[in-house]
This record gives structure tokens, sequence and C-alpha cells, in this order.
């Protein structure tokens, strides 16, 4: 705008204002006459602004903590970011769960991608401190490390890991290690409850953000599928529409007394109608969690029984070949095709062979490879099932003692 412009605006303003009273003059006539008369100075105190008054701030209306600021400062010195340096040539792309980044300047491994998760601090045992978290965070990791809260980095190492539950402990040193969290019964919650979820979603550049929300639903039965799309299994799990996102994974859900009921594991972004989904999140239960980690701790793995098989589920099979190849019933339309059966395992002890079909375990049909899983991992070794089987279009049945 021009110097000549600019005045040209001004002239434009004042020149309403000035209509403005001499308009004002015409329609009040002889009250606005006496005003001028006894004020002089009229014009210039409405022409000239007044003088500008601080502005000022005033004392919160809300005193003191609420139950969720109490939480968060209960729990969130025990929460960690978990920092992944993979195996060289391991494969995570499309893992949807990690932030992606160079390592830090001066880094040995200069050069490499750090996968970034979420983890929490649930012991201090003399020289160590406990760390749960994911399987999934630390998975192909050739190096482990954690972030504190107050940015101290610690090298971490892997104690055990479960990739059925999707958990894994690690351990640190725990001289530097102050804040520890405290697990309560998960079989309590209950929906409409409020929670938090605290973790480092993107990343440590995000690291102890907290989101809140509500318990949607507990002891919900989620599918787990592999890389092929096959089901693994179900995982029954906390429901929860506090946001999760990516790198909240082993972050813990929180409820309003500072106790974590649960560790954020996923969430569910699109369904299978490709309908985008919001605020369904899942945590796996603190009792499973629990379990899992105290195990970890003793042994490093979890140890459940196998059959000694590969196996497909039935509906992965083509009606030409399940009636023509594996000479089934049309009345069979649901079970596990077995592919390989070694010879000393469960399944070859009990007389099963390629290519049987197995349709019924422990009294339950078996609709697919998930529910043969949930069977067999509600098992003990040692433990001997009853399976149902069709072999060249035969029903036949047998006992198998678990290995």
């Amino acid at each position: 705008m021009t110097t000549e412009q600019g005045n040209h605006r001004r002239g434009l303003i004042v020149t309403s204002l000035v209509a403005g009273l001499i308009g004002g003059a015409l329609t009040a006539g002889g009250v606005t006459y006496l005003v001028l008369q006894e004020e002089p100075n009229l014009l210039n105190r409405v022409t000239q602004p007044k003088r500008e008054q601080a502005i000022k701030l005033a004392n919160s209306g809300v005193q003191g903590e609420t139950d969720a600021t109490k939480a968060f400062k209960h729990v969130s010195g025990a929460v960690v970011s978990v920092v992944n340096l993979p195996k060289q040539g391991a494969n995570l792309e499309g893992d949807p769960f990690f932030k992606r980044r160079k390592v830090e300047k001066n880094d040995p491994r200069q050069g490499e991608t750090s996968s970034e998760g979420s983890g929490l601090i649930y012991k201090k045992e003399g020289r160590y401190a406990y760390i749960v978290t994911n399987n999934h965070v630390v998975a192909d990791a050739s190096e482990l490390r954690i972030m504190l809260r107050d940015g101290t980095k610690l090298t971490a190492k892997l104690i055990g890991s479960d990739a059925v539950t999707d958990l894994a402990v690690l351990r640190v040193d725990a001289a530097k290690i102050n804040d520890v969290a405290a697990f309560t019964n998960s079989t309590q919650a209950e929906p409409g409850q409020s929670v938090l979820a605290i973790g480092s979603p993107l990343g440590s550049d995000y690291a102890t953000s907290v989101t809140q929300g509500i318990i949607s639903a507990t002891n919900r039965s989620v599918d787990i599928r592999n890389d092929d799309g096959q089901s693994l299994g179900t995982s029954i799990v906390l429901q929860t529409d506090a946001a999760i996102n990516p790198g909240n994974s082993g972050g813990p859900l929180v409820n309003l007394a500072g106790q974590v009921i649960g560790i954020n594991s996923m969430k569910l972004a699109m369904s299978a109608q490709g309908v985008n989904v919001e605020g369904m999140g899942f945590a796996i239960p603190s009792n499973t969690v629990v379990d899992i980690i105290t195990t970890l701790e003793k042994q490093g793995e979890i140890k459940r029984p196998t059959l000694g098989v590969t196996l497909i589920s039935l509906g992965n099979v083509a009606q030409a070949d399940q009636q023509n190849e594996l000479r089934l019933p049309k009345t069979v339309s649901d079970g596990v095709v077995l592919t390989a059966v070694e010879a000393d395992s469960a399944a070859g002890s009990g007389g099963l062979k390629k290519f049987d079909v197995l349709t019924m375990m422990d009294g339950k049909l078996l609709k697919d490879l998930g529910t043969l899983r949930d069977i067999l991992y509600g098992h003990k070794i040692g433990d001997t099932v009853k399976v149902v089987y069709y072999r060249d279009g035969k029903m036949q049945q047998t006992m198998l003692t678990l290995k």
C-alpha cells in the first residue's frame, strides 16, 4: 500500500466516523448540540482512540489436580521409549507400529534405521530393572535401548519374548531408575471406565504422550492373522477408544488410580470391508501380562504343546480338491488339513498322516487354524486329547498325547 493510498484509507475511516456523528446530530437534534456545547472535546475523544489497557491473566478456575492428572503423574515416570536397532537385512517395512528414523549423530551405527515403540518399568530388583513391551517392538533386534522420561538412554537386554501373546521382557541397569508402575486386576475393568494410554506415539519425539478415553469392552476376542492372512487364533483383549497410534505399542493402559490394567498392543484402522475406523484400540489385559512376564523372567520363553504338523485351514482348499483329492463328504465344510507330519510328534505317534483332515478336537469343532490353536494352548504338555479326522472320506478318531 502506498502512503497516498494509506492516507486515503484513513480519510475514509475518519469520514465515516464524522458522517456518523453528523447523522446522529440530524437524528438527535438539539440533544447532540447541547452535549457538544457542554463538552467541546467530544469529537476529539471519539476520533482519537483511547489508551489501551493491559490484558490481565485471571487465575485458573480449575483448582487442584484432576484424577487424570494424578494418575498420569503417578505412572508416567515408569513409561519409556524402546528403540530397536534391527539386525542387518531384517525387513520390518510395512509394520504399522513403528516410527523409523536415522540413528543419532556420532552413533557407531550411523546410516542404519531404528524402530521405536513404548515400554513400562514394572519391577526394580537388586541391580536390575525390568521392562515389559510388545514382542513386535523388539523383533529382529541386534541392539535395544530405552529412553527414560528425562532423556536418559540405557542399553537393554532382551530376557524373553512370546510371539503368541505379543509380549517381551527387557532388563536394564537399575542405577538411574526411580519409578516403577503397579498392575491391577484387569477382570475388575468395566465398560465406561475412564482410562489413559501413555507412550511414545510416532517415536521418542513425542515420548510420554497421554490420551484419555474409556474402556469400550472387556474380554473382546480379536482374530490374529499371519502374513498370508491365515488365522493364528484369537486374543482376548481390552478395547478402548483412547487414541493409540504407531509407537504406543508396549505402553500402559492406566486407570484413574494410576494402576496399569493393560499393555497397549494394536488398533483397528480399517474394517474387512475397507471402512476407515477410529477409536478402536486394544490392550493385553494385565492379568495375562503378569502371567506371561513372570514366566519369561524365569524361562525366557513360553513352552506350549505342539502337534508336530504343518497345516492349512480347509477353507483355503479349493472345493474341487476337497472332493477329488481329500475325498471329503459334501457335509464337511470346516476343519484343518495336515500337509506334513513329523514322525515322532504327538500327531505322528497318534497315527495321523499327511492330508488327514481334522474336524474336532477335545469335543470342539475346528473351524480353522485359530480354533485349533486356542484349544491346543488351553492344554499343558503331557495332556491327552481326542481328535476326530477324515482320511479317504472316512471319519476316524484317535488320542494324542501332547508333547
